[in-house]
C-alpha cells in the first residue's frame, strides 16, 4: 500500500481530539526540562511534535512493565489466561522506535510466540512521526539505518512547511483517515517537498561512528577478547538504567503472587535485564556473568551479533537511551569506535 494524503497543521488538533474521543491515544508529552514521556492525551497541544527519544520507548504498550499473564484457583486446579481487550493509539512514534516495534514483532511472533503480545499488538494502532533533523548528540540512527521510515506504522507523518504529508500504510490507517474527515488528497507540490527533505536528510544523517552498518556484527565477532570490555566494566556502576530503557530489550522475570485466601493467586511478569548482578546466577549460586566487564560485553552483543545471527536484524536502533540515561556516561558510540580502533 502506498497512498498519499495531506493533514493541514490547522486540522491537527482536530484530528487529535476526534481520535481521542473514539479511543486511547498515546502520544509524547514534555516531562520537565528535555525530558519526554507517552502519555494519554485529548488535544494536539499537549503533544511535543519536537522530542528526544521518551524516557521509556512505546514497548511499554506492547509489553507493559507488570503484567499479569495468568489467574490460578489451586482447589480447582484451573489456570485462566489474562489477556488485555483495550484498543490504542500511539501517536508520534519516531523511527528508532518503529524499529524497536518491528524488532519485537519478529521476536515475538518466532516461536514459542509470545500470546500476550501479539494480542496486544492486534489492538495497537501506531502513527509515526518523522525526525527531519538530530534530535541530540547520542542518536546514532544513521548507521542502523533508521533515520528514514521503513515500515511498522498505520499512519506516518512528515512535518512538511504547511501541512503534514501523511503515508496510509495499512487498513487502520485508511480506516482512521476516513473516519475523522481531517485529511485530504497530497497534490503533487506535497509530494514534491517530501522529496526534497528526504533528500536534504541524506545530507544530514551521516553514519555516526568509525564502523559501516554491514561491517558491525563482524566486529563485535571479534571483539570476544578486547580490552575495551575490561575498561567499559571497570566505570559501569550496574545501575541498569541501559537495559530498562532500551526499546528491544524483552528479558522479564516470571512471579506467582499468592492472595490471603491461599488458593487463588496470580502469575505476572516483570522486566528484566542482563545488567543485574542476579540474571545470569543459577543453581549452586554459579553465576555465568558474575563480572561487570562481562554483563556489558553480553549487552552489546545482543545488539550487535547474536540477533544477527538468529533473526538478520540488528536489535539496536540507534535511539541514543542507553548512552543518555547512563550514570557511569558510558557513550554506545564512543565504545563502538574503541572496539573499532582496538580489533
Amino acid at each position: 500500500m502506498s497512498k498519499y494524503v495531506l493533514l493541514k497543521k490547522s486540522n491537527l488538533n482536530d484530528f487529535i481530539t476526534k481520535l481521542s474521543s473514539a479511543q486511547k491515544v498515546v502520544a509524547p508529552i514534555a516531562k520537565g526540562y528535555n525530558q519526554f514521556a507517552f502519555e494519554q492525551v485529548t488535544e494536539a497541544q499537549e503533544v511535543a511534535l519536537q522530542y528526544i527519544p521518551t524516557i521509556l520507548p512505546p514497548k511499554k504498550f506492547f509489553m507493559p512493565q507488570c503484567e499479569t499473564i495468568q489467574e490460578f484457583n489451586k482447589n480447582e486446579k484451573t489456570w485462566a489466561p489474562v489477556l488485555d481487550d483495550e484498543e490504542l493509539v500511539i501517536f508520534g512514534v519516531h523511527t528508532c522506535d518503529l524499529a524497536g516495534i518491528q524488532f519485537l514483532n519478529t521476536v515475538m511472533g518466532s516461536d514459542p510466540k509470545d500470546a500476550n503480545y501479539l494480542n496486544r499488538k492486534e489492538k495497537i494502532t501506531v502513527i509515526g512521526l518523522e525526525c527531519n533533523d538530530y534530535c541530540d548528540e547520542y542518536a546514532s540512527c544513521a548507521v542502523m539505518r533508521n533515520h528514514l521510515p521503513d515500515g511498522g506504522y498505520d499512519l506516518f507523518l512528515t512535518e512538511l512547511a504547511d501541512d503534514f504529508i501523511v503515508h496510509v500504510a495499512s487498513e487502520k490507517g485508511e480506516k482512521i483517515v476516513a473516519d475523522t474527515g481531517c485529511f485530504e488528497d497530497a497534490d503533487d507540490a506535497a509530494q514534491a517537498q517530501l522529496k526534497d527533505l528526504r533528500a536534504k536528510k541524506e545530507e544530514i544523517f551521516k553514519c555516526e561512528v568509525d564502523v559501516a552498518n554491514e561491517d558491525l556484527k563482524p566486529l563485535f565477532t571479534k571483539s570476544f577478547e578486547s580490552p575495551v570490555w575490561e575498561d567499559v566494566g571497570k566505570r559501569c556502576v550496574t545501575c541498569g538504567n541501559c537495559t530498562a530503557v532500551c526499546p528491544t530489550c524483552y528479558c522479564f522475570d516470571i512471579r506467582d503472587e499468592l492472595n490471603l485466601d491461599f488458593n487463588t493467586g496470580i502469575r505476572y511478569r516483570v522486566w528484566d535485564g542482563c545488567q543485574s548482578e542476579n540474571f545470569a546466577k543459577v543453581a549452586g549460586n554459579e553465576n555465568f556473568r558474575e563480572e561487570r566487564d562481562a554483563r556489558q560485553r553480553h549487552r552489546y552483543m545482543r545488539k550487535f551479533n547474536y540477533p544477527v545471527t538468529k533473526y538478520s536484524q540488528y536489535a539496536c536502533t540507534g535511539c541514543g537511551r542507553c548512552s543518555r540515561t547512563c550514570m557511569a556516561k558510558i557513550n554506545l558510540k564512543e565504545t563502538i569506535n574503541a572496539i573499532a580502533k582496538d580489533v
